[in-house]
């Protein structure tokens, strides 16, 4: 596995997304779920990424078994600041800084760790200023708590602020081949600034793999079934995505989901994208595409086949209103 740097955090040029190990995309088998996270410790990935809201806090639990007697192998990415109700409802956005160190503690707990090696504000919460909540993770990362801070969906601006108090090691936001709106503001501001950006969801929520044809595909409880871009009539037309897209893969020898990560990987040396699996198979298939290279033509091609209108929002109105603050 190739190494890069987030700021000053050196990591794996892929790491893994664990929020298909314990939520949201139907119901995962905790043993492979764990299997499948040692196994990308073998591959050399280090980042592994979660949030105490993945499963109300079990997405953390499952990765602390998982690291049993590997903690020095990973780089432990969590969040905060994503607020549920003992049901798993959606309540809001919370940046107090009370609230931060509290559930600072709590995923310390769940993780059984001294220390979170990068903190993500998991949104921004619009009513508490991310100079507050940037003050409160400084306090944490004085006492060593916390490495590295980092911000999940910010505005340009919102980043620009926050580094002033407490320079920002990473963004994490959304990127893929059907979600590029970083690349106007954010993505130029992080360059600007030293700040290396995580790109979730890079393969569409699964859609780029070519495996999602119909809402027939996700399980019942799947959350991408709440989503626009996740409706039949979306899906029936977001698939002259990778339509156009597979013979590109198919001249190259790699599998949809090898390309649109390895088109990412060359959108710089500051990116990371951190592909979501409870899988070993596609887990050593994501992998993999962190040393395909792309020549010029290869990614003009890309291009030029990603040059479709994608229909429906990434999120349900709700959501996406918390984002991009």
């Amino acid at each position: 596995m190739p190494m890069r740097h987030l700021r000053d955090l050196r990591v794996g040029a892929q790491g893994l997304g664990c929020l298909p190990t314990t939520a949201f995309y139907g119901r995962p088998d905790p043993a492979r779920s764990i299997a499948t996270i040692r196994a990308a410790l073998d591959l050399g990935v280090t980042m592994l990424d979660t949030a105490d809201v993945q499963g109300l806090g079990a997405g953390e639990q499952l990765l602390a078994r998982a690291l049993a007697g590997r903690r020095g192998e990973a780089v432990i990415a969590s969040k905060f600041g994503m607020v549920r109700s003992a049901q798993g409802a959606f309540e809001g956005l919370c940046g107090e800084p009370g609230y931060v160190r509290a559930a600072c503690e709590r995923s310390l707990l769940r993780l059984g760790v001294d220390h979170i090696d990068l903190y993500y504000q998991h949104w921004i919460d619009p009513d508490v200023p991310v100079e507050e909540t940037a003050g409160a993770v400084a306090e944490l990362v004085r006492e060593g708590k916390v490495r590295y801070f980092g911000l999940s969906e910010p505005s340009a601006a919102t980043l620009r602020r926050a580094d002033v108090v407490l320079p920002v090691t990473a963004v994490e936001s959304e990127w893929s081949l059907w979600s590029r709106d970083i690349e106007a503001e954010v993505v130029p501001t992080c360059r600007e600034l030293g700040i290396g950006i995580v790109a979730y969801a890079p393969l569409g929520r699964g859609f780029l793999t070519g495996a999602i044809r119909g809402t027939g595909d996700l399980a019942e409880d799947d959350f991408r079934r709440g989503q626009p871009r996740f409706s039949a009539e979306s899906l029936a037309q977001n698939a002259s995505l990778p339509n156009r897209l597979r013979p590109i893969a198919e001249r190259l020898g790699l599998s949809l989901a090898q390309l649109a990560l390895a088109w990412l990987h060359h959108r710089g040396g500051d990116v990371v994208p951190i592909p979501g699996t409870g899988d070993p198979v596609h887990l050593a298939e994501n992998v993999a595409a962190a040393t395909v290279g792309l020549d010029a033509a290869d990614l003009a091609a890309v291009e030029e086949a990603a040059a479709v209108p994608v229909k429906g929002e990434r999120y349900a109105p709700a959501l996406l209103a918390m984002t991009g603050n």
